[in-house]
């Protein structure tokens, strides 16, 4: 099969009641929001709940789309959701070797992969959304 000239993917920032935020410690990029590939036929927000569900075991809510960032060059479009979780148990599998919920400052100094820090601060301000950001 021929691989798609586009990517598109869904992450989610999910803020539980203590005004924490879900991080993911995966193998190559380490802390990040969970998120993935959307599957052919699966939309965006099904797209954010699944990554998330299977990268963290957590189930969660949308609360609502936040943006978007295009990398051009490498022709991949991430969408970004807020979400709260309603359930589910934080597990440890190959996609995420450690994760954990984390206050907003501890969090985002966990995250140093290129832009994913921007992309949190983005989800976390009503006021910059709907954003679009191209790089």
């Amino acid at each position: 099969m021929t691989p798609p000239k586009h990517v598109l993917s869904a992450a989610a920032i999910v803020v539980n009641d203590k005004n924490e935020i879900l991080l993911i410690k995966g193998p190559r990029r380490g802390w990040e929001m969970p998120g993935g590939q959307v599957e052919e036929g699966e939309s965006l927000a099904q797209a954010a709940i699944r990554e998330t569900k299977e990268e963290s075991g957590i189930d969660i809510e949308l609360i609502r789309f936040c943006g978007i960032f295009q990398n051009v060059g490498d022709s991949i479009c991430n969408t970004l959701f807020l979400a709260r979780p309603i359930g589910g148990e934080l597990t440890v599998n190959p996609e995420a070797l450690e994760l954990g919920f984390f206050p907003l400052e501890e969090a985002l100094s966990k995250v140093t992969w290129r832009n994913f820090r921007e992309r949190i601060e983005y989800c976390l301000k009503p006021e910059m959304q709907p954003f679009y950001v191209e790089f």
